[in-house]
């Protein structure tokens, strides 16, 4: 079944062609990623097809039936609503229900005595038993608290930007629609939350099409790449590893195709300089010729992000941390952390959002000063911080007065020099874009042109504090070339698996309540190693529990009666369901007549809920001694 298709699609922006004539569908159950260099419209086609943007050229047809949600980087939120009622704000007529039974809980708080709102409430109460709305509200707070958010009533104007973020991704995550597009869901979110995410969208029943710059969640969550190239959308059916594969061949043809045309214009130019005269037919047509191979447009090679600035020699020592400790109110983020950085060092910082990562960070950097403890800093340390939280940059600049900021040109390992007008290009930032204002670039741009600024300050000590979020795929390979080749050290804090297992060896982990783990391997060493750990753990607990002088069980014996036990409790049992069944129906009828006391309603409704958990616990001990029953007859028999 087709949900949607937009054809022969053309958007600009200003001057700049984002993609051009280009015709594009989504079946049912597909699952796609959308990847290209930031710059070239990712999102701006990603709103066309959720139909948020028209198209310059071109239509987008919609399956009457499909239903589509989409989550984009900036959603939109209504600051008087608390998060449990952001959450449930649908055309879905469940969820309008869920919304209206915490938004009628709310103003009977407000006013108890109201007899209205209690019989309404009551009313909205049967209503949720019927059409399932506790379900979906527990998955919905289930879904919230995997996301980091555990507060429902909070209100929306309270929360971080990255804490709304998460809330509008639970919004879009419970809905039961046919197509969910998320744009970049994987930005400012941990790893293990990543995680949970990726095994989520992989049992989602729905089709599928997101932006991400996560190439593990790529390659294990979709089955087909979309990639926007030159204002061209290519098409590759598998994971990332199969679009890898597959562009590579593309390339290599392109560039065959291309070193073939460049023979043919040379010997054709060739030719017209030895002033032959355009007389006969057979002449005029090699003129003709070489005019139309002239006018031949290849793709330009993608500007190599080489990046091989070099950098100050760094001594033996770096950086001494002696037994640091920060905290903020009640909250310990760092307790007693100690570590000696060497040159070659390569640090990847990980752990939950809030758990003071990026205050480790400042502390290194010497912006925040530790409650406790002391950082001694080698006198050669030249360091450079990429800092997600204070990327100023005057919008009114031109891009290349930017750059010019810090030098006019540097030094490359090989004592080169280059321009900073090259370096933009080796950035894929042409000519045409550098005397562009800051402010025109999209997020991703800035955030490209950000670390060329801070590259070029010649540092031999890196902070990256979470480079991954707003950079395209492209940017991040070479970054990884870059810091493979990086004589300094390095410390990232990340949440890009990937990024990780790419160029760190060693992790600082940061586990909560200033504790931090030393661990020497990459991110996917880590997560074997944790997992490791729990299974020990686990299989100890077990032990535990047993008695170690407990004989070794003999192989099962067929069954042939109930015990005394068991017996007892299968004749008993129905009337236990029925008398279970009679007290719900009874504190359904007082919550149907409603009442005058919101106290005594709101406490008839939580026995309602205690009452139908017991009865569905006990229909299925019911359902384990019916089976033993019949398994009895069966060895009988």
């Amino acid at each position: 079944m087709n949900l949607i298709t937009v054809e022969n699609i053309k958007k600009t922006y200003g001057d700049k062609i984002l993609f051009d004539d280009i015709t594009f569908g989504i079946q049912r159950h597909e699952r796609i990623g959308l990847i290209g260099v930031n710059g070239t419209g990712k999102s701006t086609f990603l709103k066309i097809i959720a139909g948020l943007v028209e198209p310059d050229e071109g239509r987008r047809i919609v399956n009457n039936q499909a239903r589509i949600e989409f989550l984009s980087q900036n959603p939109e939120f209504d600051h008087d609503s608390t998060v449990i009622q952001q959450v449930f704000k649908s055309n879905d007529p469940v969820l309008q229900l869920v919304y209206q039974f915490h938004q009628t809980t709310n103003d009977l708080m407000e006013n108890n005595s109201d007899a209205d709102l209690q019989k309404q409430l009551a009313d909205l109460s049967h209503q949720m038993d019927l059409k399932g709305g506790w379900e979906i509200e527990a998955n919905a707070k289930g879904v919230l608290t995997k996301l980091g958010v555990t507060n429902f009533d909070t209100p929306i104007d309270k929360l971080s930007g990255g804490q709304r973020k998460r809330v509008a991704m639970a919004r879009a995550l419970i809905q039961s629609v046919d197509l969910l597009i998320l744009d970049e869901p994987t930005n400012h979110i941990d790893n293990e939350t990543i995680e949970w995410l990726e095994e989520y969208l992989r049992k989602f029943k729905g089709a599928l099409l997101l932006i991400t710059h996560d190439r593990y969640f790529l390659n294990r969550v979709v089955n087909r790449i979309i990639e926007l190239d030159n204002s061209k959308l290519f098409t590759y059916e598998g994971n990332y590893e199969y679009f890898l594969e597959k562009k590579a061949e593309r390339e290599e043809a392109e560039a065959t195709q291309q070193r073939k045309h460049s023979i043919l214009m040379k010997g054709e130019l060739a030719w017209l300089r030895k002033g032959a005269k355009a007389r006969t037919t057979k002449q005029k047509f090699r003129v003709q010729r070489a005019e139309e191979l002239k006018d031949v447009k290849f793709k330009q090679e993608e500007g190599k992000l080489d990046i091989a600035i070099g950098s100050q020699r760094l001594g033996k020592k770096v950086m001494e941390v002696n037994h640091i400790s920060k905290t903020y109110g009640d909250l310990t983020l760092v307790k007693d952390f100690e570590y000696s950085f060497t040159p070659g060092d390569r640090i990847g910082i990980v752990g939950q959002n809030g758990a003071g990562k990026s205050t480790l960070l400042n502390m290194l950097a010497g912006k925040v000063t530790p409650d406790e403890g002391t950082i001694e800093v080698g006198q050669t340390v030249k360091l450079s911080y990429y800092d997600q939280e204070n990327m100023e940059m005057d919008n009114s600049l031109k891009v290349i007065d930017y750059i010019k900021e810090v030098a006019e040109y540097v030094k490359t390992a090989d004592d080169s020099r280059i321009s900073a007008s090259q370096m933009l290009e080796r950035f894929l930032f042409p000519p045409s874009v550098q005397w562009t204002p800051v402010g025109l670039l999209s997020g991703g741009e800035k955030r490209r042109l950000y670390l060329l600024r801070k590259l070029m300050e010649e540092p031999n000590v890196l902070l990256l504090d979470e480079p991954t979020n707003d950079l395209d795929i492209h940017t991040l390979t070479i970054l990884e070339d870059y810091l493979d080749h990086f004589p300094g050290a390095v410390m990232i804090v990340s949440h890009d698996r990937y990024f990780l297992d790419r160029t760190v060896e060693h992790l600082f982990v940061f586990e909560g309540n200033g504790k931090i783990i030393d661990y020497y391997g990459n991110y996917s060493d880590y997560v074997e190693w944790r997992q490791e750990n729990l299974q020990i753990t686990e299989k100890q607990e077990i032990a535990t529990e047993k008695p170690k002088e407990e004989p070794q069980k003999p192989a099962a014996k067929k069954l042939t009666k109930l015990s005394y036990k068991d017996q007892r409790e299968f004749d008993e049992i129905d009337n236990v369901i029925a008398d279970l069944e009679e007290k719900l129906e009874e504190v359904q009828g007082i919550i149907d007549k409603g009442g005058s006391d919101f106290q005594f309603l709101q406490e008839k409704i939580e026995e309602q809920e205690k009452l139908q958990i017991k009865l569905d616990k006990t229909m299925e001990r019911w359902m384990e001694l019916q089976e033993m029953v019949e398994e009895i007859e069966r060895n009988r028999g």
